[in-house]
């Protein structure tokens, strides 16, 4: 018989809509009954491509003898943490605090206020390896609740003390100068890791934001060595078991340090950041495998991961068949079976061995350089690239027939808006007309299905959009608007950004704290209103917003947007400055602020060959902070880069904080203008 999760859209939530436990939303009906019955809430929150939260569901939610436990002492609530990251970040700080690590499944059990009393994670059925069972943990805290209230009150008042700190009011910590991106870059160095890449050990997370700052200080400053840091752990992760050497795409995390033995589940927001980080970086290289890995990913993403309306789809799950990474690993018997005659040559390029590297099989990696595997097996490099181009082919018709990880379908918004970047950024670096179509295709989605009376929503799924969004929400969707604008020039883009960028003005800025939050000031009341700065496995709301009011107040001229972000910049100067892998997307954004955006204004028709001619020495160089507008008449109303150029062939203007260099019609001219504004020319 299914509980009350039966009537949720979120595929996380209904995969534990028939689970014995009486389970409900989140929402007043499920928090009323608490209150009104006095009785403890057990909030369990994961996500649908959690390995360990199908586990816990296996092994304990399933089981009915727990679940009677449940439901006798406790107002069980499920909550999908991707719908919902204000519940998911509240309560991960008190997990955190009590118990000195987080993760998922979360288990978090609060008063009928909400207030966390005891937190933990994954619970196993029996007492195992120094672990309560979780029969215990219920029974334990269900005889606190009932016989030791001071112990629960004293508990839930310490919480609320941990709450109060991140709502009151913020102060500048530092200067936000070249000194501190200085600082942030030498850390950098030192916590790089450079045989494998990456900042520290296992288990190794992308470092995908802290990448792109680099990759911008580079452009900046000229320093090799950060460009290597770049470009060495970007090729270890994508000939690592981290990337699908058969169907693109990048999964979580890997377990080791080498980037060998992924956690198989793959992200939409993981490689929306790695998308966009492939075609910077194939714009600063021109590396072939640089762009090959970044488009592949994108196939991927169209692939598999974009709904018939044009949303892109939130994850893949790690598991099948009952087991992680099953769908993605191969016996070598089965791979010489169907790859023939050049099975030889692809088992030295994938680093395939009879005893497997993983359960007995083989994840495929790329060991080795493809010059060095071709010469051993005496083919050319080009004979190998068309062997392996060809087993791609042979072996992703065969993964076909396997059983699919399950797929999380639910649409939202924030991770959206990220992917959207990222595509069109790619299309503009790679001149992909299908890429461009499928960024339009997208935007047009989000706007029209995920933004109602100027605020955007969180979530759509089969036609129904639901949750107020949040802070990550509306600016992630706001830069994912200016990137297609300067892909197509569109101005209706340019406009929609704005909007958002007031909306978040109005909705997300705090007076009283000088701080942007993550929820509405309108949004549902909870025990504190969350605000989370850190850059952690996404960009912080506060960060992509800090980004996007730069760029909103350099092109349209507007100290509203650009004064909130360079404040909300001096609050996190030194803990950037101090620990720059937890800030790596708001340190990209401090290049911005100090450095000021390589500004590019083409006055003309942009349909015009000429248009076109200027915008490829564009697409073809890195240039970081990049603020590129363009058109005429009211295209250009309201833009001071374009203020006054209109009319005539197109032109091309190469400016620094709005003062110019000589236009130009001419493409080699703005190419030696623009390599004039960077070390490497």
């Amino acid at each position: 018989m299914a509980n009350q999760l039966a009537g949720e859209t979120s595929p996380y939530l209904l995969q534990h809509a028939h689970n014995p436990v009486e389970w409900r939303p989140w929402g007043v009906d499920a928090l009323g009954v608490a209150r009104d019955q006095r009785r403890p809430i057990l909030l369990s929150i994961g996500y649908s491509a959690c390995h360990w939260c199908h586990v816990m569901e296996r092994e304990s939610f399933e089981d009915e003898a727990i679940a009677a436990v449940m439901n006798e002492h406790f107002v069980c609530i499920k909550v999908d943490r991707e719908e919902r990251p204000d519940l998911d970040a509240i309560y991960m700080q008190a997990t955190q605090a009590m118990t000195g690590h987080g993760g998922w499944p979360m288990t978090v059990f609060l008063t009928p206020e909400g207030e966390p009393f005891y937190a933990g994670t994954y619970f196993p059925p029996e007492d195992r390896h120094g672990m309560p069972s979780f029969r215990r943990v219920l029974l334990g805290v269900a005889e606190a609740w009932t016989d030791r209230q001071d112990s629960v009150t004293r508990t839930a008042a310490q919480m609320r003390e941990l709450y109060a700190a991140s709502t009151e009011r913020t102060r500048p910590t530092g200067a936000v100068d070249d000194a501190l991106l200085s600082r942030a870059i030498a850390q950098l160095k030192q916590q790089y890791e450079p045989r494998f890449g990456g900042f520290g050990g296992a288990p190794k997370f992308p470092p995908t934001m802290t990448l792109d700052f680099a990759l911008r200080q580079w452009a900046r400053t000229g320093d090799p060595d950060v460009l290597a840091m770049v470009t060495h752990t970007f090729r270890r992760m994508a000939r690592g078991g981290l990337f699908d050497q058969v169907g693109g795409g990048f999964a979580r995390y890997s377990v080791d340090a080498h980037w060998l033995v992924p956690h198989f589940e793959k992200m939409l927001y993981d490689n929306a950041l790695l998308v966009r980080l492939g075609a910077n970086l194939w714009q600063a290289t021109h590396d072939a495998e640089t762009r090959r890995v970044t488009e592949e990913t994108l196939g991927w993403l169209a692939r598999e991961m974009t709904s018939p309306d044009g949303g892109f789809y939130s994850s893949l799950d790690a598991d099948s068949e009952g087991h992680e990474g099953r769908y993605y690993v191969w016996d070598a018997g089965e791979l010489d079976a169907l790859l023939g005659e050049d099975a030889p040559l692809l088992r030295a390029y994938w680093g395939v061995t009879p005893e497997g590297n993983f359960e007995g099989r083989n994840i495929l990696f790329v060991p080795h350089d493809a010059a060095a595997v071709a010469h051993a097996q005496g083919v050319t490099e080009p004979e190998l690239r068309t062997a392996v181009e060809r087993a791609v082919r042979i072996l992703h018709e065969a993964r076909e027939r396997r059983v699919r990880p399950a797929l999380d379908d639910k649409i939202l918004a924030g991770w959206n808006g990220l992917m959207l970047r990222g595509v069109a950024e790619a299309a503009r670096a790679f001149d992909d007309a299908e890429l461009k179509a499928l960024a339009i295709r997208n935007g047009e989605f989000l706007f029209s299905e995920l933004v109602r009376d100027g605020r955007v929503l969180r979530s759509w799924k089969a036609g129904t959009a639901k949750i107020d969004g949040f802070l990550e929400d509306h600016a992630a969707v706001g830069l994912g608007a200016i990137a297609l604008y300067q892909l197509t020039f569109d101005r209706r883009w340019l406009d929609r950004a704005r909007a958002l960028g007031n909306e978040i003005l109005a909705r997300f800025w705090d007076e009283d704290a000088q701080a942007f939050f993550d929820t509405a000031r309108d949004g549902e009341t909870l025990v504190t209103r969350p605000r989370d700065v850190t850059d952690n496995a996404m960009p912080s709301g506060s960060s992509l917003t800090i980004e996007l009011f730069l760029l909103l107040g350099d092109i349209f001229g507007d100290d509203r947007f650009a004064s909130k972000a360079r404040y909300a910049l001096e609050t996190i100067a030194e803990p950037m400055a101090r620990h720059p892998t937890a800030f790596g997307h708001a340190l990209g954004a401090t290049d911005l602020a100090v450095r000021g955006a390589i500004e590019v204004a083409i006055a003309g028709a942009p349909l015009e060959p000429r248009f076109a001619g200027l915008v490829d020495v564009l697409r073809m160089r890195y240039l970081p902070s990049l603020v590129l507008v363009g058109g005429q008449g009211v295209a250009a109303e309201g833009i001071p880069l374009l203020h006054g150029r209109d009319g005539g062939a197109p032109t091309a203007y190469v400016c620094r904080s709005h003062a110019c260099d000589a236009p130009t019609d001419d493409p080699a001219v703005l190419r030696s203008q623009i390599g004039s504004l960077l070390p490497d020319g």
